[in-house]
């Protein structure tokens, strides 16, 4: 029979990093309540998918482009009454997502736009999507600096994330040829695949 230390290097041989921490607190718990092995055994390994799943949601976070890990929750409704929030509230539950269908948020500036669409963002990397969001027309002024090769590896993962968040779309009246170019691509390419795309903008809908 291994010794502790030994059943420890094991484990991290084997990255099971959840089994590792949680290990010792499992077996004193098996022990005082006399628990049958399948049932230790059981809590053990949810224990290391707890983890990997953990890790898994803060690696997405953190290859999003989300600055901040907003929620519904901490929305003042209040602030403005008129906003319909309902329809925000089906949006978070992400059914559009799965359905392959878009979102568009448009009003004045301050009106809670991008809380909105990061809250649902945050909320779709937590149910284990591929998430990208852009504040648009800086994205659009950094991506065309880039070199071919990263523009081209940088819109592959834009195309193929489960959702994108385009923040402030036109905030600028106009953009480059170039990037204009570049939109058509990517919402052409994403309504092809029935990739879902969330859209934030101050200017009115028969403007955009």
């Amino acid at each position: 029979m291994m010794t502790r230390p030994e059943i420890e290097r094991c484990l991290r041989q084997l990255r099971l990093s959840g089994v590792r921490d949680t290990l010792q607190t499992r077996v004193l718990q098996a022990q005082g309540a006399n628990q049958p092995f399948l049932e230790t055994f059981s809590l053990i390994l949810q224990d290391e998918l707890d983890r990997r799943q953990s890790r898994l949601i803060e690696r997405r976070y953190q290859q999003s482009g989300l600055d901040e890990k907003l929620t519904l929750a901490e929305f003042d409704w209040s602030f403005n009454p008129k906003l319909p929030r309902q329809t925000c509230f089906q949006l978070h539950t992400l059914a559009f997502i799965a359905a392959g269908e878009n979102a568009l948020l448009v009003g004045k500036p301050g009106t809670g736009k991008s809380h909105i669409a990061k809250a649902i963002a945050y909320q779709a990397i937590l149910h284990s999507h591929k998430v990208q969001y852009l504040e648009t027309d800086d994205f659009f002024h950094r991506h065309a600096l880039n070199a071919p090769a990263q523009r081209e590896a940088r819109m592959r993962t834009i195309i193929d994330c489960d959702l994108l968040v385009l923040d402030d779309l036109f905030l600028a009246r106009a953009i480059p040829d170039e990037a204009g170019a570049w939109l058509q691509t990517l919402i052409h390419q994403r309504y092809k695949l029935r990739r879902s795309v969330i859209v934030t903008s101050n200017r009115v809908v028969q403007d955009l």
